[in-house]
């Protein structure tokens, strides 16, 4: 097919055809008999051509300019169209260059559905696409590329305008879609007015974006909003270019206000829930020649319907609170970006300071409210630091490590606390759980509440995480050696309810031993699952964890590992399970990394298990997990033959003694005591508990001896031809009483050689193990008898018989 373009004189258009760039020439142009790949029709010409391909769109794309002379003569204002008619169906672009004077205004007006502001680069969805120039002397500044189906409803310019129109080969658009009015001078570089109705959201960028705004200019958005909306203004990207004079601001006319223009920097919040129309101005500053810097924005305005609860303010009290933050923020922040075109949710510390994102601090109490349909999408994140700056101040206190109720009454959801404690050197940070007990989230025993804490133990080195942990479960405390993070995060709803009966405390504690020390104090039938912290990444070369588990009376305790090896192998140092009940002459299992882990046990008692790692080859991790069950102690029919003996003999003792009472009372003959000097009466345990030896000692000597204790007349009726029975002392090999809560005497580190158990038994008390011995005094034998007695080798007194023997009173 032939086109033919006829250009009138007057209309001063030119028409340029010309190949695309970056696309081989596989088709041409023939004007009469010549070839070309290029066509330019000046104002005026008459031109008849065609192509030499079917799909000439593939290959070429046209412009069409017109010059437009407002300076030496009257404008052509009105609507533009589009000429010449009858063009070939190319990729055009339609180009008006009006030549203006800086004293008067140009406006360009667009019909609906208006325009809408995109970013450098973006395409819009049909293709076409305007784009407005600002020509002020030689200087162009590129006010911004559009596309149709917006809220820009006019665009006033100062001196003269570039306007573009791009249109794709298959447009079927016959009309510009704005027309050109004369107006005053707007004494700026432009003004852009937007058309807000109904609930919206638009983003507007500065001339020139991303590049500068030019230096020492001003420009203005006018918002028009209807006085039933609210309006809200976010700034999203910005940048500041080095002043010389004066300083970049905005400026704001807004309704109601008594102090307009309000003045903003460009890093403060941004005015928000603004009722009805308002104007926003970006004025520039002389800038540094030798380093100008760049001056852009890209922010964003957000129109909504006035909220039910607009007027609800929620009392925030941080006063009594202390190195805390508390964050109200969207779903997904800091790691999402919600994007513009998603229902805003703002949130309000004063009628006029709102945001997406609010920060409160410890220390002043605020009012906040809310510009969200729906508060579901908005979270609470929070943070606390707890130090200790005096040693013996903190190490008295009690933290208490729960959520404050300035929080949990508001109507967001909170989605995590995290606490920093920050211990001194040589003090350590203990966490209890008196009452909930905390249960370790692990494969077989999963967390199911509202909410669990995750608790990282760090220093500048490497960083320990200690587990998952949530209410309901054994381990009454944790023991860690440096600097803890308590991250508290929440599942769900039915953290309200459940943040009443919080009772995690915090203290600090002196130095432990191990990098991590649990104690775990089940209830009866309890089935605990423990594992190794820095699961499933394996312990840290060199670290010792140890669990202390307490057995309810009269429970057996079964200790069961889940595999059957460490599963590692040693480059330096050596792996160590040990494993020891927590009684008095106790054997402590020892294995290494290289040897089988012990076999499922029963534990009778209190006992230790400790986990030490060495420094493992590559590619391999040390990660243990048992579990401890508990079942009721089974009474041995032995034992209960044995208690039935012993009570029947206990009873015939007791007939023994009533019969010796009765005879007692029919002889007055003078008895005494019966002393074994042959049994050691010393106490056993340490030595020093007294200044005196029991040798130079009388505190085991009564002088004077109960009748009822006497039961000398026997030996009258057995006529000294039986020896008598004594008691005898034997010494106290079993426990002596509640000993604290220590570890075995564990080598866990790269020098370590296994030793046996050589701790000292404590002292005993002398109180409670005391031994007492009976004296015959003679009439008239003075008091003196301490000399002789020390004479004799210490002893005391002398047995019952040998005294009757010597004295030739044995009847």
């Amino acid at each position: 097919a032939s086109f033919t373009i006829s250009l009138r004189t007057v209309d001063n258009v030119t028409v340029t055809i010309k190949l695309k760039p970056g696309v081989s020439p596989g088709c041409h142009i023939r004007v009469k008999s010549f070839i070309r790949s290029e066509l330019k029709i000046k104002p005026g010409e008459n031109v008849t051509f065609t192509f030499t391909c079917s799909t000439p769109e593939k290959y070429f794309i046209m412009e069409i300019q017109k010059n437009i002379d407002c300076v030496s003569g009257p404008c052509p204002f009105g609507d533009v169209h589009l000429y010449p008619l009858g063009l070939p169906r190319l990729n055009r672009t339609f180009i008006w260059d009006v030549k203006a004077s800086t004293k008067a205004g140009l406006e360009l007006k667009f019909s609906t559905p208006w325009l809408r502001q995109i970013e450098p680069g973006d395409t819009c969805p049909d293709f076409v696409s305007y784009s407005i120039n600002s020509c002020i002397d030689t200087a162009t500044v590129n006010i911004g590329t559009f596309c149709r189906n917006g809220s820009v409803s006019r665009v006033k310019l100062l001196g003269g305008v570039v306007m573009s129109l791009r249109l794709p080969w298959d447009s079927p658009l016959t009309t510009s879609g704005f027309n050109i009015a004369n107006r005053a001078s707007i004494k700026r570089l432009c003004i852009i007015e937007s058309i807000l109705k109904g609930e919206s959201s638009i983003t507007l960028m500065s001339p020139n974006y991303p590049l500068g705004f030019p230096e020492d200019e001003l420009m203005t958005w006018q918002f028009v909003v209807p006085s039933n909306m609210r309006a809200s203004v976010f700034f999203h990207n910005y940048s500041l270019s080095n002043c010389e004079r004066k300083e970049e601001r905005v400026e704001y006319y807004l309704p109601g206000s008594l102090s307009n223009p309000e003045v903003f920097k460009l890093s403060d919040s941004q005015p928000a829930n603004i009722a009805g129309s308002f104007n926003l101005s970006l004025q520039g500053c002389d800038q540094d020649a030798q380093n100008p810097g760049i001056l852009r924005l890209l922010f964003q305005v957000v129109v909504q319907h006035p909220q039910v609860d607009e007027n609800v303010t929620h009392l925030v009290d941080l006063s009594k609170e202390y190195n805390m933050t508390v964050t109200i923020h969207f779903e997904g922040w800091p790691n999402r970006m919600p994007l513009m075109s998603e229902p805003i949710c703002l949130i309000c510390k004063d009628p006029r300071t709102c945001d997406r994102v609010l920060t409160l601090v410890s220390g002043a109490i605020y009012k906040v409210s809310f510009l969200c349909k729906d508060l579901s999408r908005l979270r609470i994140t929070a943070e606390k630091a707890i130090s200790c700056v005096d040693i013996r101040w903190c190490q008295k206190k009690i933290y208490s490590i729960s959520v404050p109720k300035a929080i949990t009454q508001l109507p967001i959801r909170l989605h995590k606390f995290i606490w920093k404690l920050l211990a001194p050197d040589l003090i350590n940070i203990e966490i209890t759980s008196p009452s909930l007990k905390l249960q370790q989230h692990v494969p077989e025993q999963r967390c199911n509440t509202s909410y669990s804490y995750n608790i990282v133990s760090a220093t500048p080195e490497r960083e320990l995480n200690v587990g998952v942990f949530c209410p309901g479960g054994s381990i009454e405390k944790i023991q860690m050696r440096n600097n803890v993070t308590i991250s508290l995060k929440t599942f769900g709803k039915g953290f309200l309810n459940d943040s009443q009966h919080q009772d995690l405390k915090m203290s600090f504690v002196p130095h432990i031993k191990d990098e991590c020390t649990f104690t775990v104090s089940p209830d009866p039938k309890a089935k605990v699952y423990l594992q190794t912290p820095n699961w499933p990444y394996g312990l840290p070369p060199y670290v010792s964890i140890s669990w202390y588990v307490i057995v309810p009376s009269k429970q057996v305790a079964r200790l069961v590992f889940s595999k059957d090896r460490m599963g590692i192998a040693c480059e330096t140092g050596r792996a160590y399970v040990n494993i020891k009940e927590q009684v008095l002459g106790a054997e402590e299992t020892v294995r290494r990394e290289d040897e089988l882990l012990p076999k499922p046990r029963d534990m009778f008692h209190d006992f230790w298990v400790n986990i030490s790692n060495c420094k493992p080859v590559d590619k391999m991790q040390l990660t243990l997990q048992f579990r401890v069950t508990f079942t009721d102690k089974q009474i041995d029919l032995g034992v209960i033959l044995a208690v039935i003996a012993g009570a029947g003999v206990l009873v015939a003792i007791g007939l023994t003694v009533c019969c010796v009472k009765k005879k007692k009372k029919k002889s007055q003959s003078p008895v005494v005591g019966v002393y074994n000097a042959n049994v050691n009466t010393q106490v056993p345990g340490k030595q020093g508990l007294f200044t005196k030896g029991r040798k130079n000692n009388e505190s085991h000597v009564y002088a004077v001896i109960d009748d009822a204790m006497v039961y000398g007349h026997l030996l009258k009726e057995s006529n000294g031809s039986v020896t008598p029975e004594v008691d005898v002392y034997r010494p106290f090999n079993g426990p002596v009483g509640s000993l604290p809560p220590s570890p075995p005497p564990f080598s866990f580190r790269k020098d370590i050689k296994r030793s046996s158990n050589t701790e000292e038994p404590p002292p005993l008390m002398d109180t409670d193990h005391d031994v007492y011995t009976f004296a015959h005094q003679k009439s008239g034998q003075s008091e003196d008898n301490g000399d002789t007695n020390e004479k004799n080798n210490g002893d005391t007194s002398m047995s019952l018989l040998e005294n009757k023997e010597q004295d030739g009173l044995v009847e």
